[in-house]
């Protein structure tokens, strides 16, 4: 049996209540390690491109508000 498997028994084994508490840690998780990979993408100068073309799109009168 892989970690995977032996994970998703426990979990299936846990109250709504652990499951809830689980589901929000995990999100919680994931958000964190989304904002620490944009916060390196950013300091390294990989969006900068991005940005810049946004910025040329917004002068160009390109884009709308939302």
């Amino acid at each position: 049996m892989t970690k995977i498997q032996i994970i998703e028994e426990e979990i299936k084994k846990l109250s709504p209540e652990e499951r809830a508490q689980l589901r929000n840690w995990f999100l919680e998780l994931d958000a964190d390690q989304w904002d620490e990979q944009l916060a390196k993408d950013a300091a390294s100068g990989k969006l900068d491109k991005l940005f810049e073309n946004s910025l040329a799109d917004y002068r160009a009168g390109k884009s709308r508000e939302i």
